[in-house]
């Protein structure tokens, strides 16, 4: 065996082993357990995790040969019932739970936050049947995903400052998308603004629905351009397109908005329903927020229903999708092209 046959056995050894970690990385990427974290599933059920397995799945037929170990599993399945109900009773167990940790530490990309003094309450992302999260998309903590929705690659819902977050139904994260908050709560205290109600008022901390409230909010069939911003304390109503590269933090943009290219929307500032921010406005006044265009007749009116439209059958489309599948041939054409370039040219 001459040198250059060495040198490709072992490139073609270590493509292998690297395409056999990163399946093994994106193998849950369709995320179904999460899914069935007080979600519906498709046949209209409520679905739990059992172990590595939904609990509406049967479970995996046992050979005779385990028949000893059946005591011993059903005493550790009973165990996680047990461990699964005192986690509804104190959420700050929920990372002592195995189950809990095995999702934590398969679904890389979707996971819990860490308990901290302005966060002591450890959540799960909660995500719709339907929604979709690419594989390179990530969701941490405190996150509410969706009917619906199409989270894209590189997309990033961080819900361990500011929570909760809520991505409503029909919208769509595209690709570098970040949604993220100012702490709300620090050691127990309320902080004030930094909340604002399904509705889109601005909460302070004394108010009693500041606990059902909301550090960012993105409303239903709202588009989030690439590489856009929603830094909370933000509300977006819905029907509302925020375009490339915007950013909106410390503010409310009202319902079937159109912000523009390279927007800054800050200051506390509040947008009037139907209007229309130009590309690279910058808006950190309410003055200039009241003074700004409608949205009908401008050159953005019907950007949102056409990116909804497009985003919305991506949602569909990869759901159904075996990704899997799509992986496994990924590394067929990656064996292939190592055969080929390993093959001698005259």
């Amino acid at each position: 065996m001459n040198k250059k046959q060495t040198i490709t056995i072992t490139a073609t050894i270590l493509i292998l082993a690297s395409a056999v970690a990163l399946s093994t990385v994106l193998e849950p990427i369709q995320v179904d357990a999460l899914k069935g974290q007080g979600v519906p599933n498709q046949q209209g059920t409520s679905s739990k995790v059992c172990g590595d397995r939904l609990c509406s799945e049967p479970a995996p037929q046992k050979s005779a040969s385990d028949a000893d170990n059946n005591n011993d599993d059903t005493k550790n399945i009973n165990d996680d019932d047990v461990k699964d109900d005192n986690q509804n009773k104190n959420a700050k167990n929920l990372d002592k739970d195995n189950s809990a940790n095995k999702i934590k530490h398969r679904w890389l990309n979707v996971h819990s936050n860490v308990h901290t003094s302005f966060n002591e309450v450890i959540v799960i992302p909660t995500i719709e049947q339907d929604a979709f999260i690419h594989p390179f998309a990530v969701v941490i903590g405190n996150c509410h995903i969706g009917k619906m929705v199409f989270v894209a690659p590189t997309a990033v819902c961080r819900g361990d400052e500011g929570t909760p977050i809520h991505v409503g139904d029909g919208a769509n994260m595209q690709d570098g998308v970040v949604i993220h908050a100012l702490e709300t709560v620090e050691e127990g205290h309320n902080i004030d603004d930094r909340r604002f109600s399904a509705d889109g008022d601005r909460l302070k901390g004394d108010d009693p629905r500041f606990a059902e409230g909301f550090a960012a909010y993105v409303g239903n069939n709202v588009s989030l351009a690439h590489g856009s911003m929603i830094h909370g304390p933000a509300w977006i109503g819905d029907n509302t397109f925020v375009g490339m590269e915007s950013l909106v933090f410390n503010a409310k943009i009202g319902i079937n908005v159109a912000v523009g290219v390279s927007a800054t929307i800050t200051g506390g500032v509040e947008i009037s329903d139907g209007k229309f921010v130009p590309p690279g406005a910058v808006i950190t006044t309410q003055e200039q927020a009241d003074a700004l265009p409608e949205r009908i007749g401008s050159h953005y009116e019907g950007t949102n229903d056409a990116v909804l439209n497009v985003n919305q059958q991506l949602a569909e489309g990869y759901d159904e999708m075996d990704l899997e599948k799509l992986i496994m041939e990924r590394e067929k054409q990656m064996e292939k092209g190592m055969w080929e370039t390993s093959i001698p040219h005259p």
